[in-house]
């Protein structure tokens, strides 16, 4: 799992992630943080989402997972899921690092890399969405959507 000053420390050194598919190595940058990785401006991103993460994931053999409004979730394969859950009140400090522990937890529990991210973004969205309705968009803490979890877990085990 790399996020934040991670991904800041990886910028122009992506041969470190390179054969470490074994590992299933995943990123999570935001689009500041991809133009970073990338070279593209935020416009060149935000313009054509789902082919630069795609084409990241392909290039450098990771699961990528591109936060903003719809997060892409990109596998080595070429495979991209589009996220449904969430809203603007997860652009806040403190959101990566709860997305990023769930998934790593998730890794830990057996599933694939790409499958986790994938459960793992829907699921940190799941919970904003469950908290929007006594905080709106504006005021959700990190600390809130990560208490809010194990919630949301069993409301999506329910409806299953």
């Amino acid at each position: 799992m790399i996020d934040a000053d991670g991904l800041a420390a990886l910028c122009g050194h992506l041969n470190i992630v390179e054969g470490q598919l074994d590992r299933q190595m995943v990123l999570t940058p935001h689009p500041g943080e991809m133009a970073r990785l990338t070279g593209l401006s935020v416009a060149e991103i935000q313009a054509d989402r789902f082919s630069v993460a795609r084409d990241f994931a392909m290039q450098n053999g990771v699961v990528l997972v591109l936060k903003g409004a719809r997060t892409l979730i990109a596998s080595p394969d070429g495979k991209v899921r589009i996220n449904t859950t969430g809203h603007a009140g997860l652009a806040s400090g403190g959101m990566g690092d709860v997305l990023t522990g769930l998934i790593g937890s998730l890794i830990a529990q057996g599933l694939t890399a790409f499958d986790a991210s994938t459960l793992g973004v829907y699921l940190h969205g799941f919970a904003a969405d469950r908290l929007q309705s006594g905080f709106g968009d504006a005021g959700l803490l990190a600390t809130d959507v990560m208490r809010e979890i194990p919630a949301a877990r069993q409301a999506l085990a329910k409806e299953a």
